[in-house]
């Protein structure tokens, strides 16, 4: 029985010829080694039994019969409170040490965590401190680029304005040009009115002198309609008077 490193015994009855862990008749007590004092737990009243029956123990089993002999009722009760009180005084210090190693692992762990902190402190400290320092080395730097800045952005102005006088000159001469061609537009605007409407009389004179024209070659036809008539009539009558002349004449003829 037990397990590795932690042997535990019985003490039982078994047939000779049966093999070690085999099959056995009775079990009569057991042996603790791993306990200070060990532990032996034997039914004495049982083993006297086999023994007179012509069982043979064996030399640990004699040795344990040897060093526990059979206890009165009161030499048994008092062994019963000595190994009551061992176990109770090994719970105790089981239960101490168990104490003690948990209050072992707070300690520890309070002891990380103060170390923790004070690490903290001290790297939050010197980043501190190094920004401190750094401090004036970066004012020094943007007061050097400030000043550095300073010309080029003169540099810079003056170049703009260089560049930006012409332009502005152009844009000024272009100005002007522009109230130039605006005041000589309606100068030339009126030009061209003045030119459309030269254009526009000499196209109707011509037109205006037929209607002219015309209108005389219509008086003249009406004045001349009514000679025209005249003269039609007259020649009319010219023609029925000579028509007329030789039927007088031929009735003159016939009279005769």
């Amino acid at each position: 029985m037990g397990a590795k490193k932690k042997p535990f015994y019985r003490v039982i009855v078994k047939e000779k010829r049966s093999k070690r862990d085999g099959k056995y008749l009775e079990n009569l007590g057991t042996y603790d080694p791993m306990k200070e004092p060990a532990e032996v737990v034997l039914d004495h009243e049982r083993i006297n039994y086999w023994i007179s029956k012509g069982a043979q123990p064996t030399e640990t089993v004699a040795s344990l019969l040897k060093h526990n002999p059979p206890l009165s009722v009161e030499e048994q009760a008092a062994r019963d409170a000595e190994l009551a009180a061992a176990a109770a005084a090994e719970k105790e210090a089981l239960q101490k040490t168990l104490a003690e190693r948990e209050a072992k692992f707070k300690e520890e762990a309070e002891a990380e965590k103060e170390a923790a902190k004070a690490k903290e402190a001290e790297e939050a400290k010197a980043a501190a401190e190094a920004k401190a320092a750094e401090a004036p080395a970066e004012e020094a730097k943007a007061d050097d680029s400030k000043a550095e800045e300073a010309p080029a952005e003169d540099a810079k102005a003056d170049d703009a304005k260089a560049e930006a006088a012409p332009a502005e000159e152009a844009k000024a001469d272009d100005a002007k040009a522009g109230d130039a061609k605006a005041e000589e537009a309606p100068a030339e605007e009126a030009k061209a009115d003045d030119a459309k409407a030269d254009d526009a009389k000499a196209e109707a004179a011509p037109a205006e002198e037929a209607k002219a024209d015309d209108a005389k070659a219509e008086d003249a036809k009406a004045e001349a309609a009514p000679a025209e008539e005249a003269k039609a009539d007259d020649a009319k009558a010219d023609d029925a008077k000579a028509e007329e002349a030789p039927a007088e004449d031929a009735e003159k003829k016939a009279a005769e």
